[in-house]
């Protein structure tokens, strides 16, 4: 085993882990707003003001020297090295660090001046009227002029827009706006928090949801409903998306967390890496459709807007 002195130890310990990274492993940096970071490796482990915290494994700390061997698993002694040695070639600790990043630019298209062919579109999809008005009333939902694609809006806490999906009304486009950022999908948050959350791999599976509590008389906005944005397959476990992170930040009173993801490969993995990251602080249920690969798919088949070749489950 090495042996390392005290001075070497202090040494180590004056390196935060945002200058270490910036200087050594830049990849792993990404920047999520203002002077907030995260790694790549890890969407819930912040680094702002001089600290980080992992907050799905509910761990943190100051310096680089916490990081390597709280995260990375590294031998505190191999860790001082590590840092020892390679703090010869950092500058000097006076160095002015670099500004961030500005916050990625949305580039909105053009609006149509009405949103009849997206509302048609989503009505032949099942989804109730009285959704769609409140969704045009909050300016959640759109039409572009360009192609009369439905557009779904996510804005931050200040009220900016800040994500936009697209879906064509004319076959099978789905896309998003040029500098969406994910960490503000499309949402619906309850007037008055439950501390129950509904998550949804896209905005029309939510607005289908949504359909499905008012027809059956239920208060479909006593729950707050938070689309993720899609979400993906991943070989690690214990994935929390990072507009799941961001919501649960800045509504800490959220307790319960209710999943719809679709019944395919990477919806049942992204439900089970949200369950494995998050079912220590928070009650997670696993309530995929009953019926289809998603949400709008129950929704129509209640309709009958998909042929009924087997009964109905409820």
């Amino acid at each position: 085993m090495g042996y390392v002195t005290p001075e070497q130890i202090a040494q180590a310990k004056e390196i935060d882990l945002l200058t270490y990274l910036q200087h050594f492993d830049p990849h792993q940096l990404v920047h999520v707003g203002g002077s907030t970071y995260c790694t790549r490796e890890h969407d819930s482990l912040k680094i702002s003001n001089g600290k980080w915290h992992w907050f799905s494994q509910k761990i943190g700390g100051k310096t680089a020297l916490d990081y390597l061997i709280k995260v990375q698993d590294v031998p505190f002694t191999q860790a001082v090295e590590m840092l020892v040695g390679r703090a010869a070639v950092l500058p000097p600790v006076s160095h002015t660090v670099p500004k961030p990043d500005p916050p990625r630019k949305l580039l909105m298209p053009e609006l149509n001046p009405n949103s009849d062919r997206a509302l048609n579109y989503l009505m032949g999809r099942g989804i109730h009227p009285v959704i769609l008005d409140y969704c045009l009333e909050h300016k959640l939902l759109a039409e572009t002029k360009q192609y009369h694609n439905a557009l779904f809006a996510g804005y931050d806490r200040e009220g900016k827009v800040r994500y936009a999906a697209l879906r064509g009304t004319m076959g099978d486009f789905k896309g998003e706006v040029t500098g969406s950022d994910k960490h503000y999908s499309f949402s619906i948050s309850a007037p008055q928090e439950s501390g129950r959350l509904h998550l949804f791999e896209s905005a029309i599976d939510l607005m289908s949801y949504a359909t499905l509590m008012l027809g059956k008389g239920w208060d479909w906005q006593k729950d707050s409903l938070l689309s993720l944005a899609g979400v993906y397959q991943t070989k690690r476990e214990n994935v929390v998306p990072v507009a799941l992170s961001r919501y649960l930040q800045e509504h800490p009173n959220v307790h319960t967390l209710q999943l719809h993801l679709d019944n395919d490969e990477v919806g049942r993995g992204a439900a089970a890496g949200i369950m494995g990251g998050l079912k220590d602080r928070y009650t997670v249920l696993d309530q995929p459709p009953t019926y289809g690969k998603d949400v709008n798919d129950l929704l129509r088949r209640k309709l009958g807007l998909i042929p009924r070749k087997e009964e109905w489950s409820r």
